[in-house]
């Protein structure tokens, strides 16, 4: 073995980056993998393949304890692979979609037993699960699962092409059309302009009113703001934003937010802030939560990384005017689009700060009911902490393995879990979206 090939097995497994290998596939794992082992239990994580198949993988890395490879000829189909919808669905291709080489069915499946898996390693809990499918995605027809994100953040190569990364890759990918993505979104026609002097573009749109903004991200500190002020093939946006900072956005046409549509009304979504991506989530998971908290007039309610304010602005007509709303979220956007949200109701207010820092300085009031929609990250700690005092707690959640992990910290503090949904928010994606219900 070469110096650079020794250095390439950091995990001393006798294999390296490029090498080619025949594996049988075991379980999905969380990330978009399926695990293989070889004879002497070697493990390799890979993608492109599906339970029970026998694929030749080929090593893309190699870890301090395992090597992860893409799956390149497939030599025994599992009965539930399909042919990808996009051809960009491949190794070496787009790492936005992790499984459209599956049927629907088996997504959820794959997804449902990731899950529990991550339920019972991390959290010690036996749970079935079933992932259910959006409206929109259960049809049957051949359009399932496809044209439902209605955000999109295209990379921008330097030579000014508008694309997406390959997996765990720098590298932009010319796509074309992003099947996944909402007919309004390719209607912009983002991927077939020249985006000169730019880092990004995101595209965002309400399927409901037609609405919609291209955000713009230049390159470099002086970037190419002023290159897009004057670009006439941009008119099919309603909003044109150029991104200043982290979260800070430039108008030069129309407005910095959008009004979505969920839970029977509308709501001020500023074009920095997070909203559900999938036109049928909003209202999923506010079904969910509701039904998990069961609010009564008189009730205080807290909404922990409360976005936009969609939970809370749900909750705030059901406790009443005898009752409390305390929304608590970090982005200053979000901030003022929750505040605008929950207008009407006196009785509800948001803090903005980070949630573990404003509990920390005793910023909330003691609530019965509690709801959080942490980032991937999961729960702040000093969370789990404050919900001592709580009765019943809806934990939304994008991530299975942080979730479960907070489930695990909760039960040491005497939650029990009592119910769990599972929604398929992002189809031809490993992700998926879980409404935990505990009580106290």
């Amino acid at each position: 073995m070469t110096d650079q090939a020794k250095q390439d097995d950091r995990a001393g497994l006798g294999i390296q980056a490029g090498d080619s290998v025949e594996v049988t596939l075991g379980e999905a794992a969380h990330g978009g993998w399926c695990v293989a082992r070889l004879a002497d239990g070697r493990v390799i994580f890979v993608r492109h393949g599906l339970p029970g198949e026998q694929v030749r993988a080929q090593v893309t890395d190699v870890t301090s304890h395992f090597a992860r490879a893409d799956a390149v000829e497939i030599i025994t189909a599992s009965p539930d692979r399909v042919p990808p919808p996009c051809p960009q669905a491949r190794p070496g291709g787009c790492g936005g979609c992790d499984w459209q080489h599956a049927s629907l069915p088996a997504q959820r499946t794959i997804k449902a037993s990731v899950i529990a898996q991550q339920l019972q390693r991390l959290a010690g809990l036996e749970w079935p699960v079933t992932v259910e499918p959006l409206p929109g995605d259960d049809a049957g027809g051949a359009e399932d699962g496809l044209a439902w994100r209605t955000r999109m953040q295209f990379a921008v190569s330097p030579s000014g092409v508008a694309g997406l990364r390959g997996h765990r890759s720098h590298e932009v990918i010319d796509v074309g059309t992003c099947l996944i993505a909402h007919p309004a979104i390719t209607e912009l026609a983002i991927t077939r302009r020249d985006w000169p002097g730019t880092v990004a573009v995101e595209a965002i749109v309400v399927p409901e009113t037609g609405e919609s903004a291209v955000v713009v991200a230049p390159r470099g500190k002086k970037g190419a703001g002023a290159d897009h002020r004057g670009r006439s093939d941009l008119d099919g946006a309603d909003a044109v934003l150029i991104r200043s900072g982290r979260a800070g956005l430039a108008a030069v046409r129309g407005h910095s937010y959008l009004s979505q549509r969920a839970a029977g009304r509308q709501w001020r979504v500023s074009a920095s802030a997070f909203w559900q991506v999938h036109p049928g989530a909003a209202d999923a998971l506010t079904e969910a939560v509701l039904a998990a908290l069961q609010p009564a007039a008189g009730d205080t309610a807290l909404d922990l990384y409360c976005g936009a304010g969609l939970f809370a602005g749900v909750l705030a007509p059901l406790v009443g005017p005898g009752g409390t709303v305390v929304g608590v979220e970090y982005d200053a956007a979000a901030v003022r689009d929750a505040r605008h949200n929950l207008r009407d109701w006196p009785w509800a207010r948001v803090h903005r700060g980070d949630v573990g820092e404003v509990i920390k300085r005793g910023g909330l009031p003691a609530a019965r009911l509690v709801v959080a929609d942490p980032p991937r990250a999961g729960l702040d700690p000093r969370v789990i902490e404050h919900l001592d005092g709580s009765e019943r707690f809806a934990y939304a959640s994008c991530d299975p393995a942080t979730l479960a992990r907070d489930v695990a910290r909760l039960r040491v503090r005497g939650w029990e879990l009592t119910a769990l949904r599972a929604f398929d928010a992002f189809p031809m994606t490993q992700h998926v979206e879980c409404v935990a219900t505990l009580v106290r």
